[in-house]
């Protein structure tokens, strides 16, 4: 932002000078007055110009202080920071404490890049995202908006399953630098799904499903809708026997009340909920319970990606080959009404999950 300051021109202006008007009747009628009279006379033209000069010496004293005020203030003025100056400075602090090395990743929003901070090595994911027309340069963005409100409800609990902390973030006018948590060695869940022979099996997608509950219900106990809960989006820590969810990209997120609907659609089309597609509308706690059951999908099923206008058709179908339990929460939180389908909570306590 740009501080301005308005340099209001101080001092007065010139006094007015009274002058003594000459008595010209007082004149005529003393015309034979004595010497005195005529030293007097003297005396008090002498007094009258000695005022004039004493006004004018005070007029100028004045004019001089103006003009000593304004010195410092338009020096000021020249002094205060401007916007490029700002977001130079802004970029010079980010260089000077995080290096940013190869692209991770590249999408409609911009990309992201492996690095590390330099004080401690400490391994950063570097989000480059560039903003809209018309977006509000005062408002905090969303994205940091809501990555702040998530790490200001966590516990702090170790090994808590949670979205990837936001260390930093600088606002360069036209572009967003976030700098994330960067969690080695890892790999997205659909890469890691991939190197499994395209499908996991139930108990090891068990464990997966667990942790990625707990994390949506974090997100619903702070009112924060994801919106876009997908295998691209579930990182997998893979340097312990058991993998560990973490959720990335916030991008489209937002806060919402009890009773928000939603009627523009954020996310991944191909993962929309049936309700969309009937009559252009959702909410957040089905619409995360449908992305989970989408999710689980994909990780037992070797079948491509999953389409929802295709499941409605039946062209996807749930494996007959899945244990009962399995194929009931498929069933539950795939139902095409999103009024049938359970809640997060009743989600975690699914015999499945047992």
């Amino acid at each position: 932002d740009i501080f301005k300051t308005n340099v209001k021109e101080g001092g007065e202006g010139p006094s007015e000078t009274r002058r003594s008007t000459p008595d010209i009747n007082q004149g005529e009628k003393e015309s034979a007055s004595s010497s005195a009279d005529t030293d007097n006379e003297s005396s008090s033209k002498q007094s009258n110009l000695s005022n004039v000069e004493e006004v004018s010496k005070r007029t100028g004293k004045r004019k001089a202080a103006a003009a000593d005020e304004e010195q410092p203030q338009a020096k000021r003025r020249k002094d205060l920071p401007t916007k490029k100056n700002l977001i130079n400075a802004q970029r010079a602090e980010f260089e000077a404490k995080y290096k940013q090395q190869n692209q991770l990743g590249k999408g409609g929003y911009g990309c992201v890049f492996a690095g590390y901070r330099k004080a401690d090595n400490l391994p950063v994911a570097i989000k480059h995202i560039t903003k809209q027309k018309g977006q509000n340069g005062k408002q905090l963005p969303s994205e940091v908006a809501v990555m702040l409100k998530l790490q200001a409800g966590k516990t702090g609990l170790s090994g808590e399953s949670a979205a990837v902390s936001l260390l930093d973030w600088y606002d360069l006018d036209q572009e967003l630098i976030l700098v994330l948590e960067r969690p080695v060695p890892c790999m997205d869940l659909l890469r890691y799904v991939r190197g499994n022979g395209g499908a996991l099996h139930e108990e090891k997608a068990k464990i997966i499903l667990k942790q990625l509950i707990d994390a949506a219900v974090q997100l619903e106990d702070n009112c924060i809708f994801h919106r876009d809960i997908k295998m691209e989006n579930i990182l997998i820590e893979t340097s312990s026997d058991v993998p560990r969810v973490r959720l990335i990209d916030f991008g489209l997120s937002c806060s919402f009340e009890k009773q928000s609907v939603y009627r523009a659609f954020g996310g991944t089309l191909q993962h929309a909920p049936p309700e969309w597609h009937f009559c252009h509308s959702y909410r957040p706690g089905s619409t995360t319970v449908w992305q989970i059951g989408v999710a689980l999908f994909e990780l037992l099923h070797r079948k491509g990606r999953f389409d929802t206008t295709r499941f409605l058709r039946r062209e996807l179908t749930i494996s007959n080959e899945l244990s009962k339990n399995c194929q009931d929460f498929l069933q539950k939180s795939l139902n095409p009404c999103d009024m049938m389908r359970p809640t997060l909570k009743e989600l975690q306590l699914h015999p499945w999950l047992s």
